[in-house]
């Protein structure tokens, strides 16, 4: 939802219409209501509530008023998108091979993260880039400067690379508005080991949206949300995290980010990001091995832990400049252009 108003914002700054069609939960009425997702304000663009079901069609009236539909969900299938013709169809992010249907997709992650600018080659008459190629009839647009983040993120950037401090004295600890895999409280217990060692004697805020079963430990505190989280990273000398927005605004405002994936697919991300040197992959949340993770973290945490943090603050701004919003809205207004983008 963040990435689409985010994408949305630039789209519109082109001289583009947006409407954003959500579909699901209750969450999904909210945002169909006109209202903000995250702020008690109204949203700054149209939204059309299509129900509970993940792959309701766009109505006909909806449809008949556009020029292109950017889909942004990951069990996106081929029928969905021919049912979207004949307007033009993006796609952002997608392991399968569903993309093929579409006429472009954006690859953020999965299919590498830094490709270099140049040098340019020509295919069938066209000027192509490393980070683009073809699937089909399907141009794809692949690495880390497809990474979306909240604007604020890219406002926050250092003008300088900064100086982290020798060890993590403020942690903060965060696994998405509803950690459904439930890596808040395994995360606490790997800390609260930590701590009761004495192995690590920093403070950390931990954000627990379906609370703990155990009492904070000193130092410990834990909260259901942070509101205006963005602004607030900076406020911390490391973050704890899933393969979310959270790590990528992290890795673009130069914060060390250390990450447990929900899921493999976000494990693969975060290797993938890991061996880039933007974060550091304590595997798998779900399945880790909770004193294993507590060792990796120790090290990561402590004083030997600062040189690799402080490469990996250098990396993961070179792989994230937070101005990846603005380059999808570029490429689909060149896919829609000749039309009046909407």
């Amino acid at each position: 939802m963040a990435r689409a108003l985010f994408i949305a914002e630039q789209w519109q700054a082109l001289g583009g219409e947006a409407t954003l069609a959500v579909s699901g939960d209750e969450r999904a009425r909210r945002v169909g209501s006109g209202q903000h997702p995250f702020l008690e304000q109204p949203l700054p663009l149209k939204a059309v509530d299509l129900g509970e079901d993940l792959h309701a069609p766009l109505p006909e009236s909806l449809k008949s008023s556009a020029t292109l539909v950017l889909v942004d969900q990951w069990d996106t299938t081929p029928e969905q998108i021919q049912a979207l013709r004949p307007l033009l169809v993006a796609v952002m992010e997608d392991d399968g091979e569903t993309h093929e249907f579409a006429d472009l997709l954006f690859q953020p992650f999965l299919e590498g993260l830094s490709w270099p600018g140049s040098p340019v080659k020509v295919v069938n008459g066209r000027k192509v880039r490393p980070h683009e190629t073809a699937h089909g009839t399907c141009r794809v647009l692949r690495g880390a400067n497809f990474i979306v983040v909240n604007p604020v993120a890219l406002s926050l950037r250092p003008r300088r690379e900064p100086l982290q401090p020798l060890a993590v004295h403020k942690l903060l600890v965060s696994f998405g508005g509803t950690d459904g895999p439930g890596l808040a409280q395994r995360a606490f217990d790997v800390l609260a080991s930590l701590a009761n060692q004495d192995r690590w004697r920093g403070t950390c805020t931990l954000l627990a949206p379906q609370g703990l079963t155990s009492k904070p430990f000193p130092g410990c505190t834990v909260q259901a949300s942070l509101p205006n989280l963005t602004r607030r990273l900076t406020d911390f000398d490391a973050i704890w995290c899933a393969g979310g927005l959270t790590i990528s605004e992290c890795l673009c405002m130069g914060v060390p980010v250390a990450a447990w994936g929900q899921n493999e697919r976000q494990h693969r991300i975060l290797a993938d990001i890991a061996m880039a040197n933007g974060c550091f992959s304590l595997g798998v949340g779900p399945e880790a091995d909770l004193r294993a993770t507590a060792d990796a973290l120790e090290h990561w945490l402590g004083p030997e832990g600062q040189e690799t943090r402080q490469e990996q603050v250098r990396d993961g701004m070179a792989l994230v400049d937070g101005m990846a919003a603005s380059r999808v809205a570029q490429e689909l207004w060149t896919l829609a252009k000749g039309s009046t983008p909407s």
